[in-house]
C-alpha cells in the first residue's frame, strides 16, 4: 500500500464527529454551551417530561406533533428569505407554554446562514454551523424587544445553543436546551 493510498484509507475510517471537533462552531463556542449540548438529550427529556405533565391537552398536542416529526437532511433547502416562527417553552417555570406565530428573516452573508427574529418581545440573532447531513448547530444571542443583540460570547444571559432540524418540505425547529430564562428548553419552529 501506497503512503497515498494509506492515508485516503485512514481519512476515510475517521468518524465523522471528528472532523468537526476541531471545526470553527468548536473555536467559537464558548465552555458553558459545550455542557449545554452534551447534556442536551437529559435535558431534552426532563422539559418535555414536564411540559407533558402540567401543560394543557392543546398546548401538548402543538409540542407532541411537532417533537415527532423526524429529521430530514436540510440538501435542497434554501433557509434564505421570510419566515414564520414561534417559540414553545417546555420545562421550567411555567412547564408549557406555545407562543403565538412571529416574523423571522434567514440571510446569507457569504459566510452561511444567519437567522434575526424580527418581531415579538423575546428575539434571537444568529449563524448555523454544519454538524452533519440532518442537523445544525446554532450559535445566537438572546435579546428583547429592540434592544441591540449583543454578539455571541457575550454571557450566559444573552448566549444562546442548540440544534437545528429540517423536519418538512418548508418547516424546521431548533432546539435550545437550558436558556438562561424561564424554561428547561425552547423549541423555536419556522415554516414558510
Amino acid at each position: 500500500m501506497t503512503l497515498r493510498h494509506f492515508a485516503l484509507t485512514a481519512l476515510l475510517l475517521l468518524p465523522a464527529g471528528t472532523a468537526l471537533a476541531d471545526g470553527v462552531v468548536q473555536k467559537l463556542m464558548t465552555q458553558n454551551d459545550k455542557a449545554r449540548l452534551e447534556a442536551f438529550d437529559a435535558t431534552r427529556k426532563s422539559a418535555l417530561d414536564e411540559a407533558r405533565a402540567g401543560g394543557t391537552p392543546a398546548d401538548i398536542a402543538v409540542l407532541d406533533e411537532l417533537v415527532a416529526r423526524e429529521p430530514q437532511p436540510f440538501q435542497g433547502l434554501d433557509l434564505t428569505g421570510d419566515w414564520q416562527c414561534r417559540t414553545i417553552k417546555a420545562g421550567g417555570l411555567a412547564e408549557l407554554i406555545v407562543y403565538g406565530w412571529f416574523r423571522c428573516r434567514v440571510t446569507d452573508d457569504g459566510s452561511g446562514w444567519m437567522l434575526t427574529k424580527l418581531t415579538g418581545s423575546q428575539r434571537t440573532t444568529g449563524r448555523f454551523y454544519d454538524d452533519g447531513d440532518a442537523r445544525l448547530i446554532y450559535l445566537g444571542s438572546f435579546s428583547v424587544n429592540d434592544e441591540t443583540a449583543r454578539p455571541y460570547g457575550s454571557g450566559p444571559e444573552s448566549d444562546q445553543v442548540g440544534y437545528a432540524y429540517r423536519i418538512g418540505e418548508q418547516s424546521w425547529r431548533i432546539e435550545l436546551p437550558a436558556p438562561y430564562y424561564d424554561s428547561k428548553l425552547d423549541i423555536m419552529e419556522l415554516r414558510r
